[in-house]
């Protein structure tokens, strides 16, 4: 199979172009580190919607027609809209897309959704079935609590190995066209490596990190194993949400494996709040996470660029409230995309 090295690592021979991208959070996380980098901000939680649900719909509209509108697109320009969230069956990027009316893949891979959208939407250009794609994923603090935790209205206390379930969305635009109108003139997508689920017998849903660094480490290992290439060779190492805990065990289990971090990992859930000022225990979780701090700050570093390379890994504990009543162990799962910047 000539696009693909290894065991679980696609490569795109006609790398898709990242050329567009929006995000959007609430006040919380405009008041954290990367607040600058965000294109929208929330002014309150229900975004002028009758429900926390309706406003992370309203999240997800938002952010693709602030791409698209970028490149003074539409939507029904889109050969494909791909994305998910948590909510159950998907509610929020279906409703959405009901509005959007694109072409429509809906997928679900809890935290790690936006990683697995551009993986699935760079397969979709580099094999010629699709021009443009917009993939996207959110999340909301409130929607979150509601479906896994304890009402918001009980004033549960958080352990301190809990995160914060980030309010935000991200899309990023992706075309197969080198000519096509652009915002980011040099970024791409040129590799993909599919996650496999793995489980070290997590059972406490207070503490995803714990769930999801297996997953990464064994990501991170796979990729580099079936590519050949060593971490010299990456500028960053993108995690999407294991928070201070877990991107500790991430490490370590990296070293495990042989492979030294060192100051090449960036955490998005550890970047994108601040634990000395933001009540945040260990950092920030959800979609949305990893597809605000991507599409609101990572692309912007690497077309000034900060960074010529990078692997990024959403990250994802496929939690669900039935699996908990059954007393079942949280699954981890890793999906990564490799971004470079390219001379133009």
């Amino acid at each position: 199979m000539r696009n693909r090295i290894g065991k679980q690592t696609l490569v795109f021979r006609q790398p898709p172009q990242i050329v567009s991208s929006a995000a959007i959070v609430s006040q919380m996380e405009a008041a954290g580190p990367l607040g600058e980098f965000f294109d929208t901000v929330m002014p309150e939680d229900t975004w002028g919607e009758e429900s926390w649900e309706k406003a992370e719909r309203k999240m997800f509209i938002s952010s693709v027609h602030c791409a698209l509108g970028k490149l003074s697109m539409q939507p029904e320009q889109l050969d494909c809209l791909l994305g998910g969230d948590l909510l159950n069956q998907l509610i929020s990027a279906n409703y959405a897309a009901r509005e959007l009316n694109a072409p429509f893949l809906g997928l679900y891979s809890a935290c790690s959704t936006m990683t697995e959208s551009l993986l699935v939407g760079s397969v979709l250009l580099d094999g010629g079935y699709a021009r443009y794609a917009a993939c996207v994923a959110t999340s909301h603090f409130c929607t979150a609590e509601r479906q896994y935790r304890l009402p918001l209205e009980m004033g549960g206390q958080t352990p301190p190995t809990s995160q914060r379930t980030v309010t935000g969305a991200g899309c990023t635009v992706l075309c197969a066209d080198n000519a096509a109108p652009r915002v980011f003139q040099t970024l791409c997508i040129t590799h993909g490596t599919i996650g496999r689920v793995v489980d070290l017998g997590i059972t406490d849903a207070a503490n995803m990190g714990a769930a999801m660094a297996p997953a990464a480490a064994d990501t991170l290992a796979t990729h580099l194993k079936d590519t050949g290439r060593s971490l010299a060779e990456y500028d960053l190492v993108v995690t999407g949400d294991l928070g201070s805990f877990g991107s500790k065990m991430f490490k370590e289990l990296c070293a495990d494996k042989g492979l030294a971090l060192g100051d090449r990992h960036l955490d998005c859930g550890n970047a994108i709040f601040d634990p000395n000022t933001q009540n945040v225990d260990c950092g920030g979780s959800g979609c949305g996470c990893s597809a605000a701090v991507l599409n609101g700050y990572l692309l912007k570093r690497m077309e000034a660029g900060d960074f010529k390379r990078a692997i990024i890994m959403a990250t994802g504990a496929l939690l669900s409230p039935t699996a908990t009543m059954q007393s079942e162990s949280i699954p981890g799962i890793a999906h990564a995309v490799v971004l470079e910047r390219r001379s133009v």
